[in-house]
């Protein structure tokens, strides 16, 4: 009987961060190919979605030494480069693609919903997983929430017309901010000030185990679960596909500039790059399912946004350490 040598958790977590974007494409094709065949797991993984991005927060936030939390709060220079980026610079971006749709109102719905907001959820992760400052990020995601819900109105209004605002709902905003900042972020302080005993430390360390295979479920999940949906309405959602890679391409280059412009370090200039590609479509969603049944293309629209960001995540977690060095 051969003795196998014994598999150490670092090495294991090594493996997952040597090989993550390849495990990452590859939950997403396994993903579209369960979803297409099985389209009536749809509904099912659709309720998982909330619970796997949580939990995936939470073990995110784990690695984050809330201890430093206070002198990134205090970091007013890197949330105004934030705002700027993503509330001035991204609506004139946004705006100006959106006119490529703006014959359509359940499109130009669907695209302004999803383009106009900010992340606040799994940026932290891809960003964590590049190097960047995700605590950074994880400080300036309440101000976040709140100026996307403030000026989200006003610009649908300027850019779509007060009908399209009238039949929006806002309520999902409070609902995912609770549930995918608040508790996750809660029970991770709880289990940093448990970390001196034997459980919490178990809990630390499994968490950064878990961090690449809970990306792979949350990746599979929401894929299968909305695939099968977008396919059966690809033809009148091609148009959108574009504009989509096209935001984030000028977003990459605008977060670029302004990480270069503000002089700020390796971490804070990737964090800055992720925060202006990635967009809050897990929680737009729940917004758009609420409009009238003559804006029906609509979810499929941030759906589909979904599915071609997290291509372009996975291709960033790759591509960001190597052009924003130090």
């Amino acid at each position: 009987m051969v003795d196998l040598p014994p598999i150490s958790l670092d090495r294991v977590i090594q493996w997952f961060e040597r090989h993550q974007v390849a495990l990452y494409v590859g939950s997403i094709g396994l993903a579209v190919i369960v979803g297409l065949i099985w389209p009536d797991i749809a509904g099912p993984l659709e309720t998982l979605i909330n619970p796997v991005l949580a939990l995936l927060l939470y073990a995110t936030f784990l690695g984050i030494p809330f201890t430093r939390l206070g002198a990134v709060l205090r970091d007013w220079n890197f949330l105004r480069s934030t705002l700027l980026l993503n509330f001035v610079l991204a609506p004139v971006v946004v705006f100006g693609l959106s006119r490529f749709v703006a014959h359509d109102q359940a499109l130009l719905a669907g695209v302004l919903l999803v383009l106009l907001c900010p992340c606040v959820d799994y940026v932290m992760v891809f960003t964590g997983l590049a190097g960047g400052a995700h605590d950074r990020l994880l400080a300036a995601s309440p101000v976040f929430m709140l100026v996307q819900m403030l000026l989200l109105p006003v610009y649908l209004w300027l850019m779509a017309g007060a009908a399209v605002v009238s039949v929006v709902e806002f309520g999902p905003f409070v609902e995912a901010f609770i549930l995918l900042i608040v508790l996750p972020l809660g029970a991770a302080v709880l289990t940093q000030l448990a970390a001196r005993t034997r459980v919490g430390r178990v809990l630390e360390a499994g968490s950064m185990a878990a961090m690449v295979p809970l990306m792979m479920l949350t990746l599979a999940v929401v894929v299968a679960s909305q695939i099968a949906g977008v396919g059966a309405q690809l033809g009148a959602l091609l148009v959108v596909i574009p504009l989509f890679v096209a935001f984030a391409l000028i977003m990459f280059g605008l977060g670029l500039w302004v990480g270069r412009r503000g002089g700020y370090d390796v971490a804070a200039r990737r964090a800055l790059v992720f925060s202006g590609v990635t967009r809050n479509s897990l929680v737009i969603l729940p917004l758009a399912l609420a409009l009238p049944a003559a804006m029906d293309l609509a979810p499929l629209v941030v759906v589909t946004q979904t599915l071609v960001e997290l291509l372009v995540m996975v291709t960033m977690v790759r591509v960001v350490p190597r052009l924003i060095r130090s």
